[in-house]
Formats: C-alpha cells, sequence, structure tokens
C-alpha cells in the first residue's frame, strides 16, 4: 500500500507494522537512555542497521560515550518564538528507512510547525513503515499516573503520553534503580551539574518520592504483564483456570489439614497483584467433628505471619456460613479441604460441606484441595439437616413408615428368625429413629414397633393379644428399652449441641480477647468482629444525647439512613450513655451472652479511649512544664557567665582604691558593653520564643528581595562575613515575607554555619526557585552524621553536654527562633546532609505574587 507524505510525495508503506520496545524508568536518571543505546549497539554489532533518529544525553557523559559508532541522523531545525530549536526529522528517517531507529523520550511535545503534536505520533509513523524503534519514556509521564505522581512530588507533569499506547509495544522493559544508588549517582555528578544536586536531592529526589516512584512503576509493569498473559491466554485458546493473585478465603476446620490449606491459599493469593488471605473458621452451633483449638491457634498464628488475616464466624451451616462470609468480604475464591471421611461415610450420609459449598457458590470459584487426611476419618459426623423442623417432620414420617417396612422384610423371613431377632431389629429402627428426631419421634416409633411385634410375631399371630408370659415380659421390656434408649441418645444429642454451642462461644470470646490484644484499633476491630461472628448487615455505637438525635460514633458494614436507637434489629447498652445497634437477622436468645461479652469489652476499649484523650490532654502541660523548667535551666546559666563579667568590669571601673591605665579602661568598658549586648540578644531571643509559643507573633509579609535580606545578614556578621559565597540569589523572585525576620533567619543560619565551619572553609548560600515557592540553602562543611536526630537541631534546651558547657544552648535557641519564624510566614526549615559531608539547612518561603 501506498501514503502520501507531508510533502505530496508517495512513498511504500510495508504491510508488516515495526514493532516497539520502551524503556521505562521510574525517575530521571536511572539510566533509560543508556540502556537504549547500548542496545543499539548490540544490534549494530549483530549486523542490523541502527540509526539515532534523536537521543537527549543532557549532557551526561557516559551517555554520549555510548552514541559512538552509532549513526546519527541529522535533526530538523525550528523557529518559534524568537529561539531555535531542533526536533527529529521523521520524513528523512522514513527515506532512510534503517531495520530498528533509537527515539528517545516518547511523551514530547513537538515544536509547532510540524505535522504531529507529540513524538508518540512520529513513532507511530515510522512503525507504521515498518521500522522497529527503540524508545523511552518515564513513569510519570504516563496518562493514568500524572495526577498521582503530581501528588507525590509536587512537581507538574505537562507531557504525557496516554497508557494505551506504552502498553501496545511488544516489549517493555523495566529500567530499575534503587533510591539510594540514583541518590549517589546525582552525587557523583553523573545526571545534573553541581549547581542543580542540592535543589533535586532535597525535592523531587528525595528518597520518599523515589520509592513512591519505584512502586508505582513496579505495579504499572505488573498490571501490564497480567494482560500480555491474558492475551496470550486468549490467542492460544487456553480455556483452563490459570490461577492470579484474587482475594483468597481458606476454610480451616482445625483438623490436620489446615496447614496444607493455607499455604495453598497463599500461593494463590501470591500469583496476582494485590491479592489478599483471608482464613475463616465456622464454629457450628451443633457440633464440628475434632475441631483442635490448639490446632487452630497454631494454624491461626500461621496465616498472620504469612500476611493474612483470621476470622471467627458461627454459623448453624456451614456451607452457608462460609459463602456469606466470603460474599461479605468480596472474596472470588474459596479454598476447601477435601473430606477426611471415607467413602462408605459419605455414601450413608450424603453430601458434605465441599459438595455443598461447591452447588451454592454461584460466582465463587471453589477449590477443594486434597491432602493427606482426606478419607482417613475415624468418626462419622452426627448427621445434620441445615433446619431443624424439617429434620422433625422427617424424624415423625421415619417412625410410622421404617416399622412398617421392616415389618414387610420380616414377614418375608418369619421361618429363620426367632422372636428376639425380631424384636432387636425393631428396636435398632427406634434408635434410629431417635438419633434422628429426638424422644418425642422415637416414642412414637417405639408405639408403632411394640404394636406391629405384637400383631405379626407374638402368636397368636394376626390378633392384638398374647398367650404365653414369656412373650408378655418381651414385648414389655422392648417398649421399655425403646423408650429408656430413645430418651438416653436424645439427651446425649443435647448435650453435645450445648457442648459444642459452649466450644463456639469460647473459641469466639479467645478471638475476641485476641482481637483487643493484637494491637489492632480497639472499637473499630471489635464491631467488625461483632458483625462477622452474628452475620449482622451492620453494627453501629452510639451515644444518646436525650434529644433523639444519637450522636455516631463508629460504624461498620452497611450504611443506613436512620442511626437512632429504636431503628435496629438488636440493641444492647456498652455502658454509661452507649450503645451497640445492630441490624440483620434477630438473634436467638443463646447469643446474647456473647453479645453481652462484646459490649463489656467495646464499653472498657471506649473507656480505655476516654483514658487516653485525658493523658493526650495532660502531655502537653506535662510538655510545658518540662519547658519552663528547661527555661529556667537556661536562664541561669546562659545568664551567669556575660552578667558576672557585666559585674566585675563595671565594679572595677567604679573603684577608686585602683588607677587604671586609659587602655585597660577601654578594655572593661568593651567586656562590660560585649556582655550587655549578649544579655540583650538573650532576652530579645526568649521573648520571641515566648511571642512564638504564645500566638502573639503577626509578621508583616510584603514582596521581599532575598539577596536584599541576604545583605543585610551578611553584613552582621562582621569581618566573619568573607567566609560566606553566594549564588543565584538574585535570579530567584522576590519571597512573600516579613522583611525583618527574613534577615534573622538568614543572620541566624549563617551564625550557626560559621560556628560549627572550620576556620578558611566557606559557607555557601544558594536560591533558586521549586515550583510556587522559593528555597534558600544555607551549607556547611561541619561535623555532622545521617544519623544525628534532625528533629533536635531545633530544640531550643537540648540536654546539658558532658562536660557542663553551654554553648550547644547559645547555638540551638537562634535555630529554634528561626524555625519558628520561617512557620509563621508560611515556609518551612529543614536540616538535611551537604552532599561530601556537612549540614544544610533548607529554608522555603512562598513566591510572592507576580505584579
Amino acid at each position: 500500500m501506498t501514503q502520501l507524505s507531508a510533502s505530496g510525495a508517495s512513498r511504500h508503506v510495508p504491510t508488516t507494522p515495526g514493532r516497539l520496545k520502551v524503556y521505562l524508568g521510574a525517575a530521571p536518571g536511572v539510566g533509560k537512555t543508556y540502556r537504549m543505546l547500548d542496545e543499539g549497539r548490540r544490534r549494530l554489532d549483530r549486523g542490523t542497521d541502527v540509526v539515532v533518529g534523536y537521543v537527549e544525553c543532557h549532557n551526561r557523559h557516559r551517555t554520549e560515550d555510548r552514541l559512538t559508532g552509532l549513526e546519527v541522523l541529522p535533526r530538523l531545525e525550528r523557529d518559534y518564538r524568537g529561539s531555535r530549536f531542533t526536533e527529529m526529522d521523521v520524513d528523512a528517517l522514513i527515506a532512510r528507512r534503517p531495520e530498528v531507529a533509537l527515539v528517545d523520550e516518547l511523551a514530547h511535545t513537538n515544536i509547532p510547525g510540524g505535522r504531529n503534536e507529540k513524538r508518540y505520533q512520529d513513532v507511530q509513523e515510522l512503525l507504521d513503515a515498518g521500522i522497529d524503534v527503540l524508545t523511552t519514556v518515564n513513569i510519570q509521564h504516563l496518562e493514568s499516573l500524572n495526577d498521582v505522581v503530581q501528588k507525590i512530588t509536587g512537581v507538574p507533569q505537562r507531557e504525557t503520553v496516554a497508557d494505551d499506547i506504552v502498553r501496545r509495544a511488544d516489549q517493555i522493559e523495566l529500567v530499575d534503580m534503587p533510591p539510594e544508588g540514583l541518590r549517589r549517582r546525582m552525587v557523583h555528578g553523573n545526571v545534573y551539574g553541581p549547581e542543580k544536586v542540592d535543589a533535586a536531592l532535597s525535592n523531587y529526589f528525595r528518597v520518599g518520592n523515589l520509592i513512591a516512584l519505584r512502586e508505582l512503576a513496579l505495579l504499572w509493569l505488573a498490571g501490564r504483564v497480567d494482560e500480555g498473559l491474558q492475551r496470550y491466554r486468549s490467542e492460544h485458546g487456553i480455556g483452563k483456570v490459570w490461577e492470579t493473585r484474587e482475594r483468597v478465603v481458606v476454610a480451616l476446620t482445625g483438623g490436620p489439614e489446615g496447614e496444607t490449606l493455607i499455604r495453598r491459599a497463599a500461593r494463590i493469593a501470591d500469583r496476582a497483584s494485590g491479592g489478599d488471605l483471608l482464613a475463616v473458621h465456622v464454629a457450628r452451633s451443633d457440633g464440628l467433628a475434632e475441631a483442635d483449638p490448639a490446632a487452630l491457634a497454631t494454624q491461626r498464628r500461621l496465616v498472620e505471619k504469612i500476611g493474612g488475616s483470621y476470622h471467627s464466624v458461627v454459623g448453624d451451616h456451614v456451607p452457608t456460613a462460609l459463602l456469606d462470609f466470603a460474599r461479605a468480604e468480596n472474596a472470588t475464591q474459596l479454598v476447601l479441604g477435601t473430606s477426611r471421611r471415607g467413602r462408605i461415610a459419605r455414601s450413608l450420609t450424603g453430601p458434605g460441606i465441599g459438595e455443598t459449598t461447591t452447588e451454592l457458590s454461584g460466582d465463587i470459584d471453589v477449590h477443594r484441595v486434597t491432602h493427606e487426611a482426606s478419607g482417613r476419618g475415624r468418626h462419622l459426623p452426627a448427621p445434620t439437616a441445615p433446619h431443624p423442623t424439617l429434620r422433625r417432620v422427617v424424624a415423625t414420617g421415619a417412625a410410622l413408615l421404617v416399622p412398617v417396612l421392616l415389618t414387610l422384610v420380616l414377614t418375608g423371613t418369619r421361618s429363620s428368625l426367632n422372636l428376639t431377632s425380631d424384636a432387636l431389629l425393631y428396636l435398632l429402627a427406634v434408635v434410629g429413629v431417635a438419633c434422628l428426631g429426638g424422644v418425642l419421634p422415637s416414642l412414637l416409633a417405639a408405639v408403632t414397633a411394640s404394636l406391629l411385634l405384637n400383631y405379626y410375631f407374638i402368636p397368636p399371630i394376626h390378633r392384638f393379644t398374647v398367650d404365653r408370659p414369656n412373650n408378655v415380659l418381651a414385648l414389655v421390656v422392648f417398649a421399655l428399652v425403646a423408650l429408656t434408649v430413645a430418651t438416653v441418645v436424645d439427651r446425649a444429642t443435647t448435650g453435645s449441641h450445648r457442648a459444642a454451642r459452649a466450644t463456639a462461644e469460647a473459641e469466639t470470646l479467645s478471638a475476641l480477647a485476641h482481637t483487643i490484644l493484637g494491637g489492632e484499633q480497639a472499637v473499630p476491630a471489635l464491631l467488625a468482629r461483632l458483625r462477622e461472628t452474628f452475620g449482622m448487615d451492620r453494627v453501629a455505637l452510639v451515644r444518646r444525647d436525650g434529644a433523639g438525635g444519637d450522636q455516631l460514633l463508629a460504624t461498620v458494614g452497611e450504611e443506613v439512613e436512620d442511626h437512632r436507637h429504636g431503628t435496629a434489629t438488636e440493641e444492647v447498652s456498652v455502658g454509661g450513655d452507649a450503645l451497640l445497634l445492630l441490624n440483620g437477622r434477630p438473634l436467638p436468645a443463646a447469643d446474647r451472652r456473647v453479645l453481652t461479652a462484646f459490649a463489656a469489652h467495646v464499653g472498657a476499649a471506649l473507656e480505655r479511649e476516654r483514658m487516653a484523650l485525658a493523658v493526650a490532654g495532660a502531655e502537653p502541660i506535662g510538655a510545658a512544664n518540662q519547658a519552663r523548667a528547661a527555661l529556667l535551666e537556661a536562664v541561669s546559666h546562659d545568664l551567669h557567665d556575660p552578667l558576672s563579667v557585666a559585674v566585675a568590669a563595671v565594679t572595677s571601673l567604679d573603684s577608686h582604691d585602683i588607677v587604671l591605665p586609659e587602655q585597660d579602661r577601654q578594655e572593661l568598658f568593651g567586656d562590660a558593653r560585649a556582655a550587655l549586648d549578649s544579655l540583650t540578644r538573650l532576652t530579645d531571643d526568649l521573648s520571641d520564643l515566648g511571642r512564638l509559643h504564645t500566638g502573639s507573633l503577626t509578621p508583616e509579609l510584603r514582596a521581599v528581595s532575598v539577596a536584599e535580606c541576604f545583605t543585610g545578614a551578611r553584613e552582621s556578621l562582621g569581618e566573619a562575613r568573607v567566609a560566606v559565597g553566594s549564588s543565584g540569589l538574585d535570579e530567584v523572585p522576590a519571597v512573600l515575607a516579613d522583611p525583618g525576620l527574613l534577615q534573622r533567619i538568614l543572620a541566624n543560619l549563617l551564625e550557626n554555619a560559621l560556628l560549627r565551619t572550620a576556620d578558611g572553609a566557606e559557607i555557601q548560600v544558594s536560591a533558586g526557585p521549586v515550583h510556587d515557592r522559593v528555597e534558600i540553602r544555607v551549607a556547611d562543611r561541619g561535623p555532622w552524621s545521617p544519623a544525628t536526630d534532625r528533629d533536635g537541631v531545633f530544640d531550643p534546651f537540648p540536654p546539658r553536654s558532658a562536660d557542663g558547657g553551654g554553648a550547644r544552648r547559645s547555638i540551638r535557641l537562634p535555630l529554634a527562633l528561626s524555625l519558628g519564624f520561617a512557620e509563621s510566614m508560611g515556609g518551612t526549615l529543614l536540616p538535611e546532609d551537604t552532599p561530601g559531608g556537612g549540614l544544610t539547612m533548607a529554608l522555603t518561603l512562598p513566591a510572592a505574587p507576580a505584579g
């Protein structure tokens, strides 16, 4: 096919488009361009025709060295707003028709005047022409992540490219580098020039920013890998499920298979981004065979060790409880173990929990995992139906039908069985009915069996009479034994249910205690545990205000418009004026005891929170007392020396017994003046510190020149000003600040830097714009450890040094004032490491509005 170029000439476009490979980086400087050029050189060495269409080296020498030996296509020059720019010559590159073209900065916006607005459109033309393209892009230039990156770094990215364009690439290679390695590369000058390093390290290239950007890049690429997998399965017609990480629920019974199920579920959850693992144990009110509390505790620890969460719920019907929990947690997969019952037991008792759960699962995928205990159960669980009422109806029917069917069978074997055998078989039928439905159906079965035994098997046959005394005794004993056995079985079943109920309550209370002791937020965690335990739609904690408009303290579950008491399914007091409101199914009376225990724990948690608030309120008072004590100590120490000097000087000058030479008198006057000046500065600083603490300091903000304030602060240093160098102060815009406070901040920072710096070393002061703010940096070469407590730098009254000296106090007080002044003007003051060693104080202030 042919396509018309911008010049009107037709050119041949191959039917097979080129292949696109993208080098994706988390931040500038990780080596995307270097890696692209390195790949181009390797392909050139293999005999591939490679041309550099456009590469931006940013004056990085190692990157420029990679261009050696590669053919570089001349760029196209364009004039725009009085300046001259260069762009990639797309037509020349297509006419050159290499096998591979290297094109840097995919998200670049072209200079107006060409036919394409964006560089990715140029790249698409190259691909349409059958040219393979290697290109680069940073994660911050992807359209879907642009706003997220801006929130992280504070830097808006105006050049973006649609995610779909990058996702359509045939290959995406992540160029990764740890944040510490990238920052070291910058300090060594391998990314930016020395004049830009400090500002870059303290702003965009902070460690936290780089970690977040790196994670964004990894997660975005992981999503692209998932898309590629799905596309591969579709193209190759693969219908078999390949598990990916989702929200996976694993059901635990406390049996020996628990650890196998947990690890299997964890592997399923680990196969896709964002997968969660939730383990759930259903404490059945009608009993759960072989539930071992110790084993459940061990399995819970394993779940939490591998990053999952453990839950316990109460449910009469285990499959329904499991699925209700899974749906409430938005789970997509449920992991169950295969039954521990043997084949014969399964054939006698019907479908088990696994089969029933699978049938009721709907859109939830159910994984039934085999394990070593499969089919090796030693005990048959008591057959239970989902609804006790249905069981009683079935047992009543069996009480009438089973003896009749047994009679039909036994009448055919009258010649081979005697009366004793017949009575024992009827007795077995009565016991079976008792196990199924309790004492009343078994009583009906005993009466029915007695009548049938009398009529069909005790002479005279077919008459309700007995002609021998021993037969009368046999019939009476049969009836008594049947009733006794039925009663014992019914009581045993009731006792088993009660024991199982007590076990379920104990497990729930144990989980409740673990929730409280496990470091979770007490009230929200308790409400969530309460909701899942009783299967409620919503649980709310409110405080009655006496006017009908209750105050909502906390809630979990579905949202409701009315949370006043009297509108919930269940209400329970937690002490004082607080109430628990439960919306959902009505709770049976047996559940009230556990509900009351929950309420007591919630009340205790509320009381602890109230006490914590009281303690938090007392902390500022304690801190103020400590500050007051430190202030008194500082005043008593720092006032003593200059006051002693002043008193001694004045006393000597006032002495009439000693005649002092004029030179000595001048020295004493100088000492007294210096001591009084020191006292004046100290009292001024303490006064300003008090004004900052009381909030009475009101700065007068206006547009201020950074250079002018710096000049005034530098002049105040006297002879020491020769050790201060500056750069960029005249180029930055004016800041919105109080000129007097800004000059004092700069003077304090300079004085602190000079005190820390050895003789002969120069203090460097630089300034530069950062978004809508201006950053001023004062860097020294004094001793500074990155492990030093940075917040302690601004402590106005630090602990006294080991030698009892007070020099540290006189340094820290000006820094504390500088921090307060900066914050009062809407700025920040942060300590940072000076590249190569030392401390840098970074002052950031809002830029004054233009005009």
